[in-house]
């Protein structure tokens, strides 16, 4: 199914009863055989915030303007969450879209409190807020310029070249030193980006995007995430290349883990997309946790276990040797520029 990286829709494990077509033959079809479009659906939170809990997020804060992400990428671990919306995680997680149309007036009202404690948030700790339906909303837009009123420190994670419609107001961010930016680029190889991560920029488009944003001041890193063994491993050196030459100061990654239904998912596609290395992939895929294709232990789900994951690591880790030099690295946040209701002060 072009454009869509999940290739079905598996039953919600909330939902007792789910829709099908039932041929003469006895033989139950889910339905969602056709490309959908997308829809969208409205939530009004009272909160902009989302506390994590998680010790793999570096910060407890995060904002995620949408749910649901039309990118459409085969292994992503918020697909779950869609669940709780009712929707499935598979072809609904990437067809129907739910929007937080007044997020960035909920968040002036928190930073506003006297009970908010400076510190940087997070955007987005789930699906991309920087989708290709935030061309029409604009709601990361609105986030960042409430950031910027009070001067709150903001990391932005994205895999969407659009980040550099709001080069404006990132780059009077930096100035201040209060924003961090990463782009996901998980591979350079296009025909595997297409089929992977069908609606998100190109390899090149995110590479010029980190050069714009580090020419116009704002620190930029890059995420190599997921590490699919099999799939795009032997890409490391390169990509951390191509990102240190596009002037990007950080470099991480983690490895795949298909948690839930993910599995489920990503093993259809990838028998559909690679049908010649599936079980190859897949057998790499379990090795890294401990014979599972997930692991629940925190932190160590990031990076893996056991020989295969050793090996990733140490690549990755003599790449960024290679590439990046000691003296790159993400300034610190400035969390003395915040302004206390949002108002100017004398030394402004």
């Amino acid at each position: 199914m072009k454009g869509k990286g999940a290739q079905h829709n598996p039953d919600n494990p909330f939902v007792k009863n789910s829709i099908g077509i039932v041929h003469q033959e006895g033989i139950d079809e889910h339905t969602g055989g056709e490309r959908p479009n997308t829809q969208l659906f409205y939530e009004s939170p009272k909160s902009a915030l989302s506390k994590n809990k998680s010790p793999d997020l570096k910060w407890d804060y995060s904002i995620n303007p949408y749910q649901g992400c039309e990118h459409g990428c085969s292994y992503c671990y918020a697909r779950n969450s869609h669940t709780y919306w009712g929707f499935s995680a598979g072809l609904d997680f990437e067809s129907k879209i739910i929007v937080k149309k007044e997020v960035a007036s909920l968040l002036d009202k928190q930073l506003s409190s006297p009970k908010w404690k400076v510190q940087p948030i997070m955007l987005s700790g789930n699906t991309d807020c920087y989708q290709p339906i935030e061309r029409k909303f604009k709601l990361t837009r609105s986030l960042l310029s409430v950031a910027l009123k009070y001067r709150n420190p903001v990391s932005v994670i994205t895999k969407n070249a659009l980040i550099l419609r709001d080069l404006d107001l990132l780059s009077e961010l930096a100035k201040h030193e209060l924003v961090h930016v990463y782009l996901s680029i998980t591979t350079l190889n296009e025909e595997l980006r297409a089929l992977m991560e069908p609606r998100t920029s190109t390899s090149i488009n995110r590479l010029r995007a980190v050069t714009e944003l580090t020419n116009a001041g704002v620190p930029v890193g890059v995420m190599m995430a997921p590490i699919i063994p099999g799939l795009n491993h032997s890409e490391i050196p390169e990509v951390l290349k191509s990102s240190a030459e596009a002037g990007a100061v950080d470099a991480g990654f983690t490895v795949v883990r298909l948690n839930g239904q993910i599995a489920e998912i990503f093993e259809k596609w990838l028998g559909h997309a690679y049908p010649e290395r599936a079980s190859k992939v897949m057998n790499q895929v379990r090795d890294l946790h401990g014979g599972k294709p997930n692991d629940t232990n925190w932190q160590r789900r990031l990076k893996g276990e056991g020989h295969l994951a050793e090996i990733i690591t140490q690549l990755f880790a003599k790449s960024k040797k290679r590439h990046f030099a000691s003296t790159r690295q993400m300034p610190p946040y400035n969390l003395k520029a915040f302004r206390r209701g949002g108002n100017p002060t004398l030394f402004d």
